[in-house]
C-alpha cells in the first residue's frame, strides 16, 4: 500500500490482464457479526483485510470472541452465542458504517436484555454521519441509547438492562442508508421470543444490500420473510444463530467496478479478467456491467469472474437511476468523463451520508481536471472533457477510498488529448478501508509509454550518500529505486564466483547480459540467493569499480537498468544515470561532498558494524576510485549538464531530500500546494 502524502499517476495509455479481486466489505463485515453472535465456531475463507475489519475484529475480540487466524488459511471465529462476555466496553469503530450500524443495533439489544454498558466512536467524519433513524427505531423498542455529542450522531451509549416493547411492528426509515434496516435485521434475531416485524418507512434504498444480508442471514439459521415490495419483514419466532460451519467471502462487486471501467476504457487488444465476482454473486453492484455495457463496454460473465474490453469509443453518455449501485456508480462519473455527451447519475442521494459527501466531493474535483458539472440534492450530471481541455489535477481523497479509485481513471486521458496530463492522488492510503492493494494492482495491469514514467536521476562519487538519497526520495514518492551500483557490484561478485578474469571486458559482458538479479524490499537476490550483504563488502564494491570500465559490461547492463522504468516512477542513482542512462530525466541531481567528508562517513558507518577500518585508508581508496572513475573512456562520472549540484557535506539525509523533492515539485504541473 502506497503511505505516500499523494501518488502521482503518469499518462496512462492501455490495460491487459488478470486481477483478482479482495473481499467483499459489505460481506466480509456481515459474517464476522454473524460468525460472533453465533453458537460454535465459523471458518472465515478469503476475508477482506482492510480497515473496516480490522475495527469490526477489533470489537469482537473485545466483546468475548474468540478470533485464531489460521496460517495462509481461513478466520477461525468462535461466537458468544448470543450471551455478552463483557458487561462493559469502549468501541473505536473508525469509519466503518459497516461496523458501527449493526454493532449499535446488537449491542442496544443485548444490553438491554442482559445488563451492560457500551460506548461506540469513530473517526471525526463517522460522528458526522447519520444514525438518528436507527437509534430512534432502538429507543422506540426500550434500548436506552444516549448520543455523548450531537443528537442523531455517534459517539453513542448504550446501557441496559430495560423491558423491550417486540409486541409492535419495529418501524425505521429507508430512504437514508440501508445499513439501518440491515443492523435491525442482523440484531432482532438475538430476542425473537415472537415473531418481529420491521415496517421499512419510505422508499427502500440500495435493496441489493438488503438481499445480501437476508441471503447471508440464511446461511446462520434465520429465514427472515419479506413482501413483494421490501416495506415489511418477519423475523420468526425462535430465531437463532447457529454457524454454517465455513463461509466463503466473494470478491467485493463495488471495487470490480474501477476494473470493468478499465476495461471498457483501455483494454483494446486483450480484456481485463476480473476474478472474484460474477453472474453468480450475492452483491446488487454486480449490475454496475450492466451501465458498463450500455456505455459501450464489452463483457462477458462467468459464475465467478468477468472478462471486459472496450467496445464503443468514446464512451456512450447515460441516463440513469443508480438506486440500485449506489458505491459503484461513483465510477460512472469519472467514466462520463470519456462519454459522448454528458451523463447524469439520479437517485444518488445516500452519497451526501457516506464517508464524506460524496455528490460535493466528486463535482468538485471533476471540476478540477476541467469538467463541466452540475449536482443537486440526488443527482450529478458531468459533461464530457474535450481535447486539450485536460488539467492536472491533485485530487483530494477526503479520507474516501472510492474517490481515490475512481479518479485513478482519470489517468487515462492520454487516450482522448493530445496533451495528456498526470493526475496526482492525494492521501492514496485511503484506499486501505477496502482495497489496501489498489494502485499496486492497478500498475500491475496498465501500461503507459517509457518516457511518460518518471525519473529521479541521483549521481555522485563512491560514499557520496547517493543510494540513501534515492530511497529517502523514492519512499517519499512512491516509486521504485534502480541502485546501478548494485548492478555492477552483483556482475563483479557473479563473474568473480565464476572464475572469470575482471580485466576481461568482453568474459565480463558475457555474464552481466545473463544476470538473473532482483531486488525486493531493500534486498537484492541473485538466482534466488539473498547476495545483500555481500554486495555491502569493500571487496564487491572494489571489483565493481573493475568491471565498469568495460565499454561492453556498460552495453550489457544498459537495458536491465532501462527496464526498471515502472509505474508510477523511479529514482536511479549510480555515477552515469543522468548523463548515459536517462539523458532526458525531468530531474538530475549530482551530489558533490568532499573525499574527507565521504572517507569520515565511510569509516564511521565501518565501525558502527563492528568492521576495523582506518581512515587514512578509506581517503586514499576513495581519491584513487574517483579518479578511476573520472578517467574511464566509458561514462565518464561527470554531472549532466542540467543537473542540480548538491553538496551534502554539511547536511542531513532529511534535508538532503526535502531539497530534492522540492526541486521536483517546482519541476512538476501540481504547484506547491499540489
Amino acid at each position: 500500500m502506497f503511505k505516500t502524502p499523494f501518488l502521482d499517476l503518469p499518462p496512462l495509455r492501455s490495460a491487459a490482464g488478470t486481477v483478482r479481486l479482495p473481499g467483499s466489505k459489505s460481506i466480509s463485515n456481515r459474517v464476522l457479526l454473524l460468525a460472533g453472535l453465533s453458537e460454535g465456531q465459523t471458518l472465515v475463507h478469503d476475508l477482506l483485510d482492510s480497515d473496516d475489519t480490522r475495527v469490526m475484529l477489533a470489537a469482537l475480540r473485545q466483546l468475548g470472541c474468540h478470533l485464531e487466524q489460521e496460517p495462509l488459511g481461513p478466520l477461525k471465529v468462535t461466537g458468544i452465542g448470543g450471551r455478552l462476555g463483557v458487561a462493559q466496553a469502549k468501541l473505536f469503530l473508525g469509519n466503518a458504517g459497516t461496523a458501527m450500524r449493526p454493532l449499535t443495533a446488537a449491542l442496544a439489544l443485548l444490553a438491554a436484555t442482559q445488563g451492560g454498558e457500551f460506548e461506540l466512536s469513530g473517526v471525526p467524519r463517522m460522528h458526522e454521519r447519520p444514525i438518528g433513524d436507527l437509534v430512534d427505531a432502538l429507543r422506540a423498542l426500550g434500548c436506552p441509547i444516549e448520543c455523548l455529542a450531537h443528537e442523531g450522531y455517534p459517539p453513542l451509549r448504550l446501557k441496559g438492562p430495560a423491558a423491550l416493547r417486540l409486541d409492535a411492528p419495529v418501524k425505521v426509515r429507508g430512504d437514508v442508508s440501508s445499513q439501518f434496516l440491515t443492523a435491525l435485521l442482523l440484531a432482532l434475531p438475538l430476542v425473537a421470543e415472537r415473531d418481529i416485524e420491521i415496517e421499512v418507512l419510505g422508499e427502500l434504498i440500495s435493496k441489493p444490500y438488503i438481499h445480501i444480508t437476508l441471503e447471508l442471514l440464511k446461511r446462520f439459521g434465520i429465514e427472515v420473510r419479506r413482501d413483494a415490495d421490501w416495506q415489511r419483514f418477519t423475523i420468526p419466532a425462535g430465531s437463532r444463530y447457529r454457524s454454517p460451519g465455513a463461509v466463503h467471502v466473494e470478491g467485493d462487486a463495488s471495487s470490480a467496478s474501477y476494473f470493468v471501467a478499465l476495461g471498457a476504457i483501455a483494454a483494446t487488444d486483450a480484456p481485463i479478467r476480473i476474478e472474484g465476482v460474477g453472474s453468480s454473486s450475492l452483491q446488487g453492484d454486480v449490475r454496475f456491467i450492466e451501465a458498463a455495457q450500455a456505455m459501450g463496454a464489452e463483457v462477458r460473465a462467468e459464475a465467478n469472474a468477468l472478462e471486459v474490453r472496450r467496445g464503443a469509443w468514446p464512451l456512450k453518455a447515460l441516463d440513469l437511476d443508480c438506486n440500485h449501485i449506489p458505491d459503484a456508480a461513483m465510477t460512472l462519473a469519472v467514466m462520463a468523463l470519456y462519454a459522448d455527451g454528458p451523463s447524469t447519475l439520479r437517485n444518488i442521494a445516500s452519497w451526501r451520508v457516506k464517508e464524506t459527501d460524496r455528490i460535493a466531493a466528486m463535482a468538485a474535483e471533476l471540476q478540477k481536471l476541467g469538467a463541466r458539472v452540475e449536482e443537486g440534492s440526488d443527482w450529478i450530471r458531468v459533461h464530457p472533457l474535450s481535447t486539450g481541455a485536460w488539467k492536472p489535477a491533485a485530487i483530494r481523497t477526503y479520507d474516501d477510498h472510492r474517490v481515490a479509485m475512481c479518479f485513478s481513471l482519470a489517468a487515462f486521458n492520454a487516450l482522448v488529448t493530445a496533451q495528456p496530463v498526470p493526475v496526482r492522488i492525494l492521501e492514496p492510503h485511503c484506499v486501505a478501508k477496502t482495497f489496501p492493494d489498489y494502485f499496486e494492482t492497478l500498475f500491475d495491469v496498465v501500461q503507459a509509454r517509457p518516457e511518460d514514467i518518471p525519473v529521479i536521476t541521483i549521481d555522485g562519487p563512491t560514499a557520496s550518500g547517493k543510494g540513501t538519497l534515492a530511497d529517502e526520495v523514492a519512499r517519499a514518492l512512491g516509486y521504485w529505486v534502480l541502485d546501478s551500483g548494485a548492478l555492477y557490484r552483483a556482475t563483479g561478485l557473479a563473474a568473480s564466483r565464476a572464475g572469470v578474469d575482471l580485466d576481461d571486458g568482453a568474459a565480463v559482458a558475457a555474464v552481466a547480459a545473463g544476470l538473473d538479479l532482483h531486488f525486493e524490499q531493500g534486498r537484492a537476490f541473485l538466482d534466488e540467493e539473498d547476495i545483500s550483504d555481500a554486495l555491502r563488502q569493500e571487496a564487491t564494491g572494489l571489483m565493481a569499480s573493475r568491471v565498469a570500465v568495460h565499454p561492453a559490461v556498460r552495453a550489457a547492463l544498459h537495458q536491465l537498468q532501462l527496464d526498471f522504468r515502472r509505474l508510477p516512477g523511479l529514482v536511479a542513482d549510480g555515477r552515469d544515470m543522468g548523463t548515459a542512462i536517462f539523458p532526458v530525466a525531468p530531474l538530475k541531481v549530482f551530489l558533490s561532498a568532499s573525499a574527507a567528508t565521504r572517507a569520515e562517513r565511510r569509516h564511521k558507518q565501518l565501525i558502527s558494524q563492528g568492521i576495523p577500518a582506518n581512515i587514512d585508508d578509506l581517503l586514499a581508496d576513495l581519491e584513487a576510485r574517483d579518479a578511476r572513475d573520472k578517467g574511464r573512456s566509458a561514462s565518464p562520472l561527470q554531472a549532466a549538464p542540467d543537473a542540480f549540484t548538491l553538496d551534502n557535506s554539511a547536511q542531513t539525509i532529511e534535508e538532503s531530500r526535502d531539497l530534492v523533492l522540492a526541486w521536483w515539485q517546482e519541476r512538476g504541473p501540481f504547484g506547491p500546494q499540489g
